[in-house]
C-alpha cells in the first residue's frame, strides 16, 4: 500500500521505522518545519525528518495544510492512506477525506480518556495504573474518531513520563502495523467512542512546576514523575529554586507542617499535607548540577525542620 506518514518528535520515529521495514511504500513524510534550538538558536530538524532522510524518503514541511495546500501535496504523492503520529497540527477536513482509506492516528492513551496534547503526562500525573495506545480513524474533532485498535500497558508507581514515552513508542508501532494488516484484509471493526468517558488534556506549561506541599504525598510524587523531564517539578529551599527530578513514597509519617524536612541525614524526607511523606531521590539546586540526594547533602547541609516552598 502507498502510505504517507505525518509525525514530528522522537515519539513518532518508532512508527516510521516500522513502516520503512514493512513491504509498504512510503510515498512521503510530513513533519513540522525546522526550529531554532538552544542558546545559539541553531536551526534544527525534527527527529522524524532526520530518520526519513536516512532512508531517502521525500520530506514535506508545509507551514500550513489549509486552503487546499495539503491536498495539493497529497495529489502529488497519491497515498492510499495517511498515518499520523504526533504531527503537531490539526488536519483540515479536505485533507482527512482525500486518501482512499482516510487518515489514521496513533494516540498515546486509551481513548476516549486523555484526548489532546499531553496524554502520557496526565496518565502519570493522575497516578493511573494503566495506559496504552489507541489507533483511531481521524475525523474533524480532536481525537474523537472511531477506535480501530487498542493496546494497554501498566504504569509502575515510580515510572516517569519520560520512561512511559519509551514504553509507548514501540507499543504504538506494534499496534499500528497490526491495524494496517487488518485494513489490507478488510477486517477492521471501528468502534464509536463513549463520549461520557471523554476527557481532554492540553499542553504543559512552566507554571505547573511549583510543588504545593499541602497536597497529598501521592499527588506530589505523581507530579514529580509526571513532569519529568519537562517542565519539571520544583520548590524553594532557602530562597533558591530546587528542582526535584525523582522521588519515592515513604512509609515514615509526617507532621502537621507541609513542606517540612523531617529527615536530612543521608536522606531527604518531606512532610506533605496528608501527614504522609515523600523521599526526594535526585535534586538540582539553582545554579548547580543534578545530584543524588546523599551526594547533595554532603555539600549542602539542610537542617531538620527546614520548610520547603
Amino acid at each position: 500500500m502507498r502510505i504517507a506518514f505525518m509525525g514530528t518528535p522522537d515519539f513518532s520515529v518508532d512508527c516510521l521505522k516500522a513502516l520503512v521495514a514493512s513491504e509498504h511504500e512510503i510515498v512521503g513524510v510530513f513533519c513540522q518545519p525546522d526550529k531554532p534550538v538552544g542558546r545559539k538558536q541553531e536551526l534544527t530538524p525534527p527527529d522524524v525528518k532526520v530518520e526519513a532522510l536516512e532512508h531517502g524518503l521525500d520530506v514535506y514541511q508545509p507551514l500550513s495544510l489549509r486552503n487546499g495546500k495539503g491536498v495539493e501535496l497529497l495529489e502529488k504523492i497519491k497515498p492510499d492512506f495517511v498515518v499520523v503520529v504526533a504531527y503537531g497540527k490539526i488536519l483540515p477536513d479536505d485533507f482527512l477525506s482525500y486518501p482512499k482509506y482516510g487518515c489514521i492516528n496513533v494516540h498515546a492513551s486509551v481513548l476516549p480518556k486523555y484526548r489532546g496534547a499531553s496524554p502520557i503526562h496526565y496518565a502519570v500525573l493522575n497516578g493511573d495504573k494503566t495506559t496504552g495506545v489507541t489507533v483511531q480513524q481521524m475525523d474533524s474533532g480532536i481525537d474523537t474518531g472511531d477506535i480501530l485498535a487498542v493496546k494497554e500497558c501498566e504504569i509502575g508507581i515510580n515510572d516517569t513520563t519520560e520512561y512511559m514515552y519509551e514504553v509507548l513508542a514501540p507499543l504504538g508501532a506494534e499496534v499500528l502495523m497490526e491495524t494496517i494488516a487488518l485494513i489490507e484484509k478488510g477486517e477492521l471493526k471501528p468502534v464509536k467512542q463513549d463520549e461520557s468517558k471523554a476527557s481532554h488534556v492540553g499542553l504543559l506549561t512552566k507554571d505547573m512546576s511549583n510543588i504545593d506541599w499541602t497536597d497529598t504525598a501521592f499527588n506530589i510524587h505523581n507530579k514529580i514523575r509526571g513532569l519529568y523531564s519537562w517542565p519539571g517539578a520544583s520548590t524553594k529551599l532557602n530562597g533558591k529554586t530546587l528542582k526535584i527530578h525523582s522521588s519515592v513514597l515513604c512509609d515514615k509519617k509526617g507532621n502537621n507542617n507541609p513542606g517540612e524536612v523531617i529527615e536530612s541525614n543521608g536522606k531527604l524526607i518531606i512532610s506533605c499535607g496528608d501527614n504522609n511523606t515523600v523521599e526526594l531521590k535526585t535534586v538540582q539546586l539553582e545554579g548547580k548540577k543534578r545530584m543524588d540526594v546523599p551526594v547533595f547533602l554532603n555539600g549542602y547541609s539542610i537542617e531538620k525542620g527546614t520548610v520547603l516552598g
